[in-house]
This record gives C-alpha cells, structure tokens and sequence, in this order.
C-alpha cells in the first residue's frame, strides 16, 4: 500500500522540491499551500492532491487535513515546512511584524502538528519532520526573530519525542544551510534599521554580506534529507543539510560563547 506525506509550504523551495521527490519514490502527496490555485505543475501529478492550507487558520487547517485523509486514507509522515523569516533591527519591529513571525513560523507549525496527531495517535505510526535551519541552533545578526522561531521549533521537537514516540510517533529536524530559494524573496519580511540610525551601517552591511553568501543550488539536498527522515526507520532527531550548516554548527560546538560571537562579528564585519 503507498504511504502518504503531508507538507506544508509546497508552493516553492524546499517544499515543492519534497513534493516532486516523495512522487517520484511512488508515495501519494497531500501539497499543501496558501493559494493551490496558482500551482499548475503539482496539481497534474498522479496521486499528489495540491490543497489550500494557510497555517494561521485554523479552518483551513482541518480541512486540508480532511481532504488528505479522504483522497488517500491515511496520513504517514507529516513535513512542517512553511515559514519565512522576518530580517531586522528588534527594536525596529512593530508588533504586528514580531506576531505575525511567531504565528507562521511556530504557532501555525503547532496548529497543524496538533491536527494531525490524533489520526497519527489513532494509528499509532506516524512521523513528524520540522523543517528548521541551521539558525535554529546558531545565530546570526539582525535576525533575532526568526532565530526565535527556529530555537523554539527545535526544543518543541525534542521534547515532542518524549510524548510521542511510545505511540508510535518519531520526531525530526531538518537544519539546512544556505540555499537558493525564494527564502531572500517572498519567503523573507525586511525590516531592516527601521530608520534608527544606530543601526543603519551595521544593517547596510549585514545586507552586503547575505548578498555575497555563497549559497547552494542543490536544493535537493534538503528533500533528500527529508525522505531520509521520513524513511530510516530511527530515533535520529536532528538532520544538518549542507557543508556551511555541518561547518558552523561544528563550530559552534568547539567554541565557547564568546569566541563564536568573535568569529561570526569576523566574518560579517560588523
């Protein structure tokens, strides 16, 4: 009998690029977006159901997850892959912009963990993957708000590990590096120096930097370690995806707080 995943943000990147890998493996795929009606090639794929799902309603929520079930009987691996990241000065940020980040990137995440866990509990099987980052265990400048999100996904998926996997349940974490997706787009909230002088050359330079950074074309990477995930059949949690990522979090590692704080005020030159 085929598996089925779920996974959110399958409009572009990293999710689109999961969704075309689970077909081709001969897995049926629940694509799950904000507007389904603006994706054509998905929607032609045999056994993929491109459905709306806007992880901060609830309603549609449900209803996506209805439809998966009743298109394929049952949901196996569940791909929380949705999110974007809000780039700026904290003190810059208005209040609906830091809501608005905690709300995609970690309270829709839960709202869609939380509606598929009682089918997962019911069958006692299932896997859960969060899609973090490397910045969910590393930090960089003028980011503190998506860093908030991705810590928080990381000691949520951890911890989850303990309640879940008695039922049958496993956990993961994806933790890509520097890829090229529409992350630096649409999937990206600037903020920027919020014209606050204090900040404005450290940000100017921050900016030059992420413009330089050298980042990877091989998004497949990243679905590859997803599959990896959804498929080995282990406890393993957490799952680094690319040679930037496994460089700084060795590094991170090695060095104590305030040499690693050195090291990246180094590198970026601010």
């Amino acid at each position: 009998m085929k598996k089925t995943v779920f996974i959110t943000g399958a409009s572009s990147g990293f999710g689109k690029e999961t969704v075309r890998l689970f077909h081709e493996k001969g897995w049926n795929v629940a694509a799950t977006m904000r507007s389904p009606e603006k994706e054509g090639e998905l929607a032609a794929l045999d056994g993929v159901l491109v459905t709306r799902l806007d992880v901060t309603d609830e309603g549609s929520i449900a209803a996506a997850v209805k439809a998966a079930v009743g298109a394929f009987g049952g949901i196996d691996v569940l791909v929380n892959n949705a999110g974007y990241g809000a780039l700026g000065a904290l003190e810059a940020a208005s209040d609906a912009e830091i809501r608005r980040q905690m709300e995609v990137n970690l309270f829709g995440l839960i709202a869609v963990t939380k509606a598929m866990l009682p089918h997962m509990r019911e069958r006692r099987a299932g896997v859960i993957i969060n899609v973090s980052s490397v910045g969910g265990r590393v930090t960089f400048p003028f980011t503190s708000l998506y860093h908030a999100t991705k810590f928080a996904v990381e000691g949520l998926t951890e911890s989850l590990q303990y309640e879940l996997n008695p039922l049958g349940i496993r956990t993961k974490i994806i933790e890509p590096g520097g890829y090229r997706t529409e992350f630096a787009g649409r999937s990206m909230s600037a903020i920027g120096a919020g014209g606050i002088d204090a900040y404005r050359q450290p940000w100017d330079k921050m900016v030059e930097v992420l413009a330089g950074w050298p980042m990877s074309g091989n998004i497949r990477e990243v679905a590859d370690a997803i599959f990896e995930a959804a498929t080995d059949g282990t406890e393993k949690l957490r799952y680094p995806v690319g040679q930037d990522a496994e460089q700084l979090l060795a590094g991170r590692v090695q060095m104590d707080d305030v040499a690693f704080k050195k090291m990246m005020v180094g590198q970026i030159g601010i």
